[in-house]
């Protein structure tokens, strides 16, 4: 069986832990049976399963829409007749969505497409190892649903599509998740890091138990010494395998050329010229219409707050990058991180017009909804993929930045934050052993160049989150975890409580009885 055979099955198959939940007898033509999958045809069918993660994970609209979209990072506002959407992104932006919201939705078919998918590859009886990767992806997207929606749809492999997937709810799902990757770690690969790993597993045990208190309860979370204590004996593990340290360059940690030069990754999806996903929409999505070489839909822009976390010299906020095949940007115009001010053509360094002939310059000020005529220019453009404009030159089919889900730098942050909160403080590697120390080590280093603190809480350890792992789809999760998520800020009032959980789609839960709608939608 060709390749592209069994990745189409698999791309059918990725539908149906959702889309199949109502009550069904006719056989699915996409299905494949035990005898149609050889043993050696199980590596293609893993990758589309692989695969499967591409649309909710990479791009701007499902997985990082709801995670980053609905906090205090990033504004998708209405310009003029641009970007209403009858309204999904401002329902975001301002916690009003309902059952019935497009991204919500969506969002929720997609992952439970990935834990589906995983799922059917275990009927065909894989090595160990295939089978080890295939559990994990399966207790990723299984988090990431947890996280999202506390409702985990399972189900058995092979098991009868007419039955009625059931539900994990809470910590039981959670408890579940922890479960499976303890027993699979040992089965798993140590590289590369665009599979599943032993450290992968290493990183999403950190967030499960991290976030343990929160699954138990997200309106007041508490936090067990032993499940910090988890947290940081994972993190010495990762630290001291010696595989992982900071770049030169904080930026080669998302360039198209990551694959091997961004040393602080430990998870990613790797994407290569035609056979990538939709991870350029994060500078498409931002960049203006007319910006130079490469155009945009100037659509979302970063928060004032967001930006103003930000030191001067904070080389995170914002440096001309240099990427194969790139322009030369002879004025070294800042073209990742922040984009504020006056826009520059990065062939020519002329100044950048909107449609309208007015200068392009992005102002800090934006609202949710942009009427006048400077509309266009309205908000700060964050883009923290440098662009690969070798690929937008062959028509934009993929770029080849491998998307980040797991690095270094979270890895220290989450064992600062574990020990803050009543975890035994550890020393491994060069970092120190103090919650300080460990943040001040990522601060100061000349890849980032912010300068050490002086001290450090909670609050302050939120604000270093944000700074370094800004769209990177963990500020709704970190948010919560901090107490934070339902303040009001600006065009947004204080949230209901309700909204610290997305709700069920209306059109899953109409169709399978196991399914409860979650309180107050």
């Amino acid at each position: 069986m060709r390749y592209s055979k069994i990745a189409c099955a698999a791309a059918v198959l990725a539908l149906l832990q959702a889309a199949t939940s109502c009550e069904i007898d006719e056989t699915l033509e996409g299905q494949l049976t035990e005898s149609q999958v050889r043993r050696g045809e199980l590596t293609s069918l893993l990758q589309g399963v692989y695969n499967s993660q591409r649309e909710p994970i990479q791009g701007h609209v499902s997985v990082f829409a709801l995670q980053e979209v609905s906090t205090d990072a990033r504004i998708m506002p209405t310009r003029g007749p641009d970007w209403d959407d009858n309204g999904k992104w401002r329902a975001l932006y301002n916690h009003t969505w309902d059952a019935n919201n497009e991204r919500v939705r969506e969002t929720y078919t997609q992952l439970n497409g990935i834990i589906y998918a995983s799922t059917d590859l275990l009927r065909f009886s894989p090595n160990p190892q295939q089978e080890a990767e295939s559990r994990f992806l399966r207790a990723w997207a299984m988090y990431l649903v947890l996280d999202l929606y506390d409702q985990v749809l399972y189900r058995e492999p092979g098991e009868n599509l007419s039955e009625l997937a059931r539900v994990r709810k809470g910590t039981e799902a959670l408890d579940y998740i922890v479960s499976e990757l303890n027993a699979i770690q040992a089965n798993l690969p140590d590289a590369p890091v665009s599979r599943a790993t032993k450290d992968a597993a290493r990183v999403l045990l950190m967030k499960c138990y991290l976030n343990k208190g929160v699954y138990a309860n997200r309106a007041a979370p508490t936090f067990a010494a032993a499940d910090m204590n988890q947290v940081i004996k994972l993190a010495d593990e990762i630290i001291n395998s010696g595989k992982y340290s900071f770049t030169d360059n904080y930026f080669d940690n998302f360039a198209p050329n990551n694959s091997t030069i961004g040393r602080e990754n430990i998870f990613t999806q790797a994407n290569t010229f035609g056979n990538s996903g939709p991870l350029r929409d994060l500078w498409k999505f931002v960049s203006h219409y007319n910006m130079r070489p490469v155009d945009g839909y100037n659509g979302p822009a970063a928060t004032a707050e967001a930006y103003d976390l930000f030191g001067p010299t904070d080389k995170r906020r914002g440096i001309a990058y240099d990427v194969p095949g790139g322009p030369a940007n002879p004025g070294r115009r800042i073209n990742v991180g922040y984009l504020i001010g006056q826009q520059y053509n990065l062939l020519t360094d002329a100044p950048l017009t909107t449609r309208g002939g007015a200068p392009l310059a992005f102002t800090k000020e934006i609202n949710l909804f942009e009427t006048g005529a400077d509309l266009e220019a309205k908000g700060i453009r964050p883009i923290k993929y440098p662009v690969d404009y070798a690929s937008e030159a062959r028509g934009g089919n993929g770029a080849e930045n491998d998307h980040v889900s797991f690095r270094l730098a979270d890895v220290l942050l989450m064992k600062a934050e574990a020990i803050l909160r009543g975890g035994t403080p550890t020393s491994a590697g060069p970092y120190g052993a103090t919650p300080l120390a460990i943040v001040n080590s990522l601060r100061t280093h000349p890849s980032r160049t912010a300068g050490a603190l002086t001290s450090l809480n909670l609050d302050v350890l939120l604000d270093e989150r944000g700074r370094e792992l800004y769209s990177e789809s963990w500020r709704r999760q970190d948010m919560i975890r901090f107490g934070k998520f339902l303040l009001a800020r600006k065009d947004k009032p204080q949230s209901d409580p309700k909204y610290l959980i997305y709700p069920v789609p209306q059109t899953q839960v109409d169709v399978n009885r196991n399914i409860t709608q979650n309180p107050g939608y």
